[in-house]
């Protein structure tokens, strides 16, 4: 037994070291960072204060920018959501090389480089691009709409590329819900859509559960894609902790606000988190 416990000590002992070097010692290296004072010389002092705290919680503009990217981030998730469901529903049903393609075609969004994809937007939404040309080809508008550097812009490429976040895990889930439960549901005269509401959604919720706290992770720290199609009209957190650490070097000020949207995405999923198990609750009573 001693054996068979040192013998699992010693493999997760790589595991336990990635983490610490690579999770732990950064963040305790933040948290340290923002209680710094700022430098004069240097992108931080040798002393530590509270103030940028202090200056994070009463400045309405740093408010604001954690507001945006929590619209965003909630947006985006929502809309992941609604679109991923009937397409993993769908996937859940292929097999063979019908389900390959359509596992593909899901992907594909992550098979192409961060500054490419966003490069291909910048065309498509330009003034004189692919889709203002379309639609003033149909009539249905007068001339181009402005839809670059617009919050709407943002949203829709997020939504592309963590679209896949949302579908596998709700496809794995459906694909582990038993095919007897439905037959049986049926057997018994209940309809379809009494059948997904009562037995299919309610299965479903641990893969929901997983692809929304991903998406939304994923999206309130979003960086390239708000910074390149978002421009400078619009400020989000994440584009302001690099303007800090990157542009104006006062690292401990971006140090501060990267833990504020930390502390904040924390909160969130806990929330949700706590909402979804009751919701479970009720549902298998």
């Amino acid at each position: 037994m001693r054996r068979a416990a040192r013998l699992q000590l010693l493999l997760g002992l790589p595991a336990v070291a990635l983490i610490f070097v690579f999770m732990i010692l950064p963040i305790t290296n933040m948290v340290e960072m923002s209680f710094r004072t700022p430098g004069v010389t240097e992108p931080f002092g040798n002393d530590y204060t509270l103030m940028h705290y202090g200056r994070v919680l009463g400045d309405p503009y740093y408010w604001g920018a954690l507001g945006r990217s929590l619209l965003v981030a909630t947006t985006v998730t929502v809309l992941c959501l609604i679109v991923s469901y009937p397409v993993a529903w769908h996937l859940s049903k292929a097999d063979g090389l019908k389900m390959v393609i359509l596992y593909a075609l899901i992907a594909s969004p992550l098979m192409t480089g961060v500054l490419v994809r966003n490069f291909g937007w910048m065309i498509i939404a330009a003034l004189n691009g692919p889709l203002n040309q379309s639609l003033l080809g149909l009539g249905l508008i007068d001339r181009p709409l402005r839809l670059l550097f617009t919050q709407g812009l943002v949203v829709l490429a997020l939504v592309h590329v963590f679209m896949p976040f949302m579908v596998l895990p709700i496809n794995n889930a459906i694909r582990n819900i038993s095919p007897s439960l439905v037959e049986a549901a049926a057997s018994m005269g209940a309809s379809r859509s009494a059948t997904f509401r009562d037995i299919v959604l309610p299965l479903s919720f641990p893969g929901i559960q997983a692809g929304v706290t991903l998406v939304f992770v994923l999206a309130i720290a979003a960086y390239v894609t708000p910074a390149l199609l978002g421009g400078q009209m619009v400020t989000y957190m994440p584009t302001q902790i690099i303007a800090e650490l990157t542009g104006t070097f006062r690292w401990p000020l971006g140090s501060t606000l990267a833990i504020g949207l930390s502390l904040t995405t924390l909160l969130v999923v806990a929330i949700f988190t706590l909402a979804t198990w009751r919701l479970l609750d009720r549902v298998r009573a």
